[in-house]
C-alpha cells in the first residue's frame, strides 16, 4: 500500500525566523560581581533562542550618572536570537530581578544591570524599549568591552565602535587581566 508523496516545506513549517545579532551589556559593583556576572551569562546561555556567540573580558569602570559609588565591573555578551527585542529586555530584566537586583536609585549602585544595547538592525523608540541604546555611543564602558568582544562591531546609527571608541576618554575604563566571566 502506498500513500501520497508530499514535499515539505521544513521552513515554512517550524516557522523559522532569521537569527539577529543581539549585543548586552552587563555590569554591577555590589556583592560578589564576578559571580554575579557568570551567573547572569549562564542563565542568558539557557535562554531558548538565544545563541550565545562572544564575551568580553572583564573591565573595571568609574560609576556612570551617580558617582559617589564603587566602581563597576563590566562586560559585553554578544548572541544571536530570534526572539522579539521586547522579549529579550523582558528576559534581562527577569535575570535582573532572579539575581537579587533592586531597582532604586537611578545610575546607583546595583548587584546587576542588564541592557539590551542592539538587536540586528532593529531601530524602536517606546516608553519601554529605545534600540540602539540611547546612550551607548557615549558610554566607554560599553563599547570598550564591545569592542574588545568584536573588533568589526558598529553602532546602528553611530558608526564603528572603533571609531567612537578612538574619539572618546577611556580612562575611567580599565582591563581587569585577573577577572574571568566564560561563556559556558
Amino acid at each position: 500500500m502506498t500513500g501520497p508523496f508530499f514535499e515539505l516545506d521544513l521552513d515554512t513549517l517550524s516557522g523559522l525566523k532569521p537569527l539577529r545579532p543581539v549585543v548586552f551589556s552587563l555590569g554591577g559593583n555590589q556583592g560578589e560581581v564576578l559571580e554575579t556576572l557568570q551567573e547572569a551569562v549562564a542563565h542568558l546561555r539557557r535562554t531558548p533562542e538565544v545563541i550565545l556567540t562572544g564575551i568580553s573580558r572583564v573591565y573595571a569602570t568609574d560609576p556612570w550618572g551617580v558617582t559617589d559609588q564603587p566602581e563597576f565591573l563590566n562586560i559585553v555578551l554578544l548572541a544571536e536570537s530570534t526572539m522579539p527585542s521586547t522579549v529579550l529586555l523582558e528576559r534581562g530584566q527577569a535575570i535582573e530581578d532572579a539575581l537579587g537586583r533592586v531597582r532604586g536609585e537611578k545610575w546607583g549602585p546595583r548587584t546587576i544591570d542588564i541592557d539590551l544595547i542592539q538587536v540586528g538592525a532593529r531601530v524602536r523608540n517606546d516608553p519601554h524599549l529605545v534600540l540602539p541604546h540611547p546612550h551607548a555611543h557615549e558610554r566607554a564602558f560599553v563599547l570598550v568591552p564591545w569592542l574588545d568582544a568584536d573588533q568589526d562591531a558598529e553602532l546602528l546609527g553611530h558608526g564603528r565602535v572603533a571609531d567612537l571608541v578612538a574619539g572618546m576618554d577611556c580612562s575611567g575604563v580599565r582591563l581587569v587581566p585577573d577577572a574571568v566571566v566564560e561563556l559556558p
